[in-house]
């Protein structure tokens, strides 16, 4: 099956590097030489990654120039959810088991759905909407139950978090 790990959103140079925005996690194992990913329903062999400024760097094999690859802005990049093998330690989620798991504070005070997970180096941030937008910090003091057999994520909210 495959998922998506991101989009491409523009290039770099005129050498035919895409600049992709991630939407997974794993990303240097998912964006590694040698993987296939699938844009626009074409596959394309991975030659070269790298990261700039937030954005995913990324090379085709047989792509020389941005004309070659400029109708891809725009569109998602596909992988086959089982073609990188991720290892995850305990504690650790890929992103899909958590967006759409329904948010509430440990005292019982329904929050909204995570919708999107953003990756800001430090720690993930999860977007979760209900009557408003919140931002979580995916932090150990913060997320204190994560059940995914009950789809339901139990925080601990510090002073200010949901103001």
């Amino acid at each position: 099956m495959d998922i998506t790990i991101g989009r491409v959103v523009n290039f770099h140079g005129i050498k035919g590097e895409v600049k992709i925005v991630s939407a997974s996690d794993f990303t240097a194992e998912r964006f590694a030489p040698g993987n296939i990913v699938k844009i626009n329903n074409e596959n394309y062999e991975i030659t070269q990654y790298r990261t700039h400024k937030n954005f995913h760097l990324v090379k085709f094999e047989g792509v020389t120039n941005i004309n070659e690859v400029e109708h891809l802005k725009g569109k998602d990049v596909l992988q086959d959810d089982e073609s990188v093998e991720l290892t995850l330690e305990e504690g650790e989620f890929h992103f899909d088991e958590i967006i759409g798991l329904n948010v509430e504070t440990d005292d019982g005070r329904t929050l909204g759905k995570v919708i999107n997970i953003i990756q800001t180096g430090a720690n993930d941030v999860w977007v979760v909407k209900g009557d408003k937008e919140y931002m979580i910090p995916y932090i150990e003091d913060i997320i204190t139950d994560i059940d995914l057999e009950n789809e339901l994520v139990t925080i601990t909210p510090m002073e200010g978090l949901l103001e």
